[in-house]
């Protein structure tokens, strides 16, 4: 029982203290909002604006591991990849991967010798 009315900063006779629940109440979302949601609404909206910006001709990789190039943008929210030359599959705009995309296109860094 006193463990439950420390952690409600209460004192044991159960007087006072509910200011300093609703403080903690409010500093626990807070953190919350602050380490779970806003970085997850800024990851969306860089994958919402990466699959927005895709082109024809732009090397990708779906979720599933399957490497192509971008031969056709369609209105329906959907993609022609060219998988290998002449072998076209239809594949979801939002089947892309941003994170192994970005791997396979980033530059090689030179070997030091």
């Amino acid at each position: 029982m006193q463990l439950l009315s420390i952690f409600l900063m209460m004192d044991p006779q159960g007087k006072g203290g509910s200011s300093g629940t609703l403080i903690m109440m409010g500093l626990m979302i807070l953190v919350f909002w602050l380490f779970m949601i806003r970085p997850q609404a800024k990851k969306a909206k860089k994958q919402k604006e990466f699959i927005n910006n895709l082109q024809k001709g732009d090397k990708i990789v779906t979720i599933a591991g399957i490497h192509g190039k971008v031969n056709k943008v369609n209105d329906d929210a959907t993609l022609e990849l060219e998988t290998s030359p002449g072998s076209y599959i239809k594949i979801e705009r939002s089947a892309i991967s941003m994170e192994w995309t970005a791997n396979i296109n980033k530059p090689v860094a030179e070997v030091k010798k």
